[in-house]
């Protein structure tokens, strides 16, 4: 009988423990080969071009039964932004964009993740662009979670979207002929 008790209390145990391990939250990192931040903005009101960013890293904590408990941090190397157009490019690098000779990195932080819906959040952080922190928020959808399929550790997906003014960071150039708005968006694979 006391074999049997131990037995109980050590599967109650293990049980109890499995829990505690599936609410907590888990730690991943950013896969740079699958993520992807693109900027689009208006041009003299006729089109709305795209530049994209490449080898982003990151960490992010997730935790959807307790969404207060989640963060991201984000690094976003500007010398990789790609319009498409050599000129262009080469425009962002200077003072009056990027300033990519002083400031190489752009930095996102966050401070608060509230979910807004079954697999909505609203990511609320720190946004540093030329040496320029403002608080942005990321409207953020999960895309997925579990296993992933190739590299057989738990892993997770999300897209994110915000809008912010690139005047607000020193890059007024061309305002109001270029739109001030800048949308951002994010879609990214992170693995634990």
């Amino acid at each position: 009988m006391t074999s049997w008790k131990k037995m109980t209390l050590g599967l109650a145990l293990v049980s109890v423990s499995s829990l505690s391990s599936v609410a907590m939250a888990a730690t991943y990192n950013l896969d740079p080969t699958h993520t992807s931040v693109v900027v689009s903005w208006n041009h003299f009101g006729f089109s709305n071009p795209t530049a994209d960013f490449r080898d982003v890293t990151g960490k992010l904590v997730f935790d959807d039964k307790s969404p207060e408990k989640s963060s991201v941090t984000v690094t976003i190397p500007v010398k990789t932004i790609d319009t498409g157009v050599k000129a262009l490019t080469d425009e962002f690098m200077e003072k009056a964009f990027f300033n990519v000779a002083e400031h190489p990195q752009a930095t996102f932080v966050s401070d608060k993740v509230t979910k807004t819906g079954d697999k909505t959040y609203d990511v609320t952080g720190k946004l540093t662009i030329k040496g320029i922190t403002k608080e942005e928020t990321l409207k953020v959808t999960l895309n997925g979670q579990g296993e992933h399929p190739m590299k057989k550790v738990p892993a997770v997906g999300f897209d994110a979207t915000t809008t912010i003014k690139r005047s607000d960071f020193d890059m007024a150039q061309y305002v109001p002929y270029v739109s001030d708005e800048v949308t951002i968006r994010i879609t990214t694979e992170a693995t634990e």
